[in-house]
């Protein structure tokens, strides 16, 4: 290890790298390459990663949307086309029936899917606004962010509150800005209700910042639906498999509803869940794809820089038979071999890693949105582990392939090398 420390060693080095200018540069370009591109990607892979976590950390991702439609079948009597719709007694009957089911959220709204807005008015304005009527649980399945006040929660239900939750655009279209919107009131669809929380659009959301949230026992009584429902929200436990539990819940509600066991069109559902594996499932393949190009790449880039350590000894073999001629030992020609190896891919994938680092922090700098919309992106960065872990990586690789010109250097017999013109 002693030559490691020896200054005539790296003159020596150093002296070699400049006799062959162009052969190294493009050699430590080669390695160079594959450390970028195993970085960049690995990042950008992790960018994404984190861009998606973004999005959805608001929702329940091991989540289903069901609602009911028209039976497609005939059934114990029931025509075919028969208009079914849903209730808060059949929400009841699949959190009792389901173990794996942690939350579900009866929900109602007026001012979609076709029907009128609800209409809202304060002082001289009027307008029209999405109403929806939601329990408290809403919050476990599609986190409301809140600007200023709370959001509904028990005792809004069991008193039948008339207390509301509005988004930022009802806040920038009713009041002025110095103007405070919680303990205000607003008249909706001609009753009077008190303001007790604002809310932000956290992009992912159903219902944007122009709908106002109220409680579903207050919309059940001023609306006169009853126990009928628009539709629900399932959430699962991480563990479950949502596909199994989106079967096990439309057989609950077919048998509740009479509904043929092979109708395929009764109960309407959006697998949230299973489109959430899928872009997992994407970004792990990215993963994949980065790990093998990556590593194909520095071993590519390795294997180039044993090429040309292989044709710099063949040039040197004079010079070689002449330092063993002279008293070099077998183990210090190879060591040195060695440690050019070393010393190449060690500069290269350090330079590697730094203009990496760089292209990662523009790309940042040009897709991350600081108010979260955009393309899903955000903190394009590399574990500290997986970059020492890439560069020992390459000083493994050097090591081992300078062994072969090294073995190749000390196998030169010094009257053979004397004779080479």
């Amino acid at each position: 290890m002693r030559f490691i420390f020896d200054k005539d060693s790296w003159q020596e080095i150093f002296g070699s790298i400049k006799k062959s200018k162009l052969r190294t540069a493009i050699t430590i370009i080669g390695v160079l390459w594959g450390i970028f591109l195993f970085i960049t990607l690995l990042g950008a892979a992790r960018g994404m990663e984190n861009g998606f976590d973004r999005e959805f950390k608001n929702l329940a991702t091991n989540s289903i949307f069901m609602w009911a439609q028209r039976t497609e079948r005939p059934n114990k009597g029931f025509q075919r086309g028969r208009r079914l719709q849903l209730k808060v007694q059949d929400a009841e009957a699949i959190k009792k029936q389901v173990p794996e089911i942690e939350f579900v959220v009866p929900r109602n709204v007026q001012g979609v899917f076709g029907g009128p807005p609800a209409q809202v008015k304060r002082k001289t304005d009027s307008k029209t606004y999405k109403l929806f009527g939601d329990y408290p649980s809403l919050d476990n399945v599609n986190k409301v962010k809140l600007l200023d006040g709370r959001f509904l929660n028990s005792k809004d239900i069991n008193d039948f509150r008339k207390v509301c939750v509005i988004g930022e655009k009802i806040v920038d279209e009713l009041f002025e800005k110095d103007e405070k919107p919680v303990g205000d009131f607003l008249e909706i669809n001609g009753s009077f209700f008190q303001i007790v929380g604002t809310y932000k659009d956290n992009g992912t959301s159903f219902e944007g910042d122009d709908s106002i949230y109220i409680p579903f026992s207050t919309y059940q009584k001023i609306n006169n639906t009853g126990d009928f429902i628009g539709w629900m929200v399932i959430a699962a436990n991480k563990k479950a498999d949502i596909e199994v539990v989106e079967e096990e819940v439309k057989s609950i509600l077919k048998r509740r509803h009479n509904v043929h066991p092979d109708d395929k069109r009764a109960f309407g559902s959006f697998n949230f869940g299973e489109m959430f594996a899928k872009i997992t499932g994407f970004v792990t393949g990215i993963k994949f794809l980065t790990w093998f190009v990556g590593i194909s790449t520095l071993i590519a880039g390795v294997i180039a820089i044993g090429s040309i350590l292989l044709i710099t000894v063949k040039e040197r073999t004079k010079e070689i038979g002449i330092r063993r001629a002279i008293g070099a030992t077998p183990s210090k020609i190879r060591g040195q071999i060695v440690l050019e190896s070393v010393f190449l891919t060690s500069l290269a994938g350090i330079l590697g890693i730094i203009f990496a680092g760089f292209i990662l922090m523009a790309i940042n700098a040009l897709l991350v949105d600081p108010n979260g919309g955009g393309f899903p992106f955000v903190n394009p960065t590399v574990n500290t582990a997986i970059a020492l872990g890439a560069v020992g990586a390459l000083v493994t690789f050097g090591t081992l392939i300078g062994l072969i010109p090294a073995q190749r250097a000390v196998m030169i017999r010094p009257i053979e090398a004397l004779r080479e013109e």
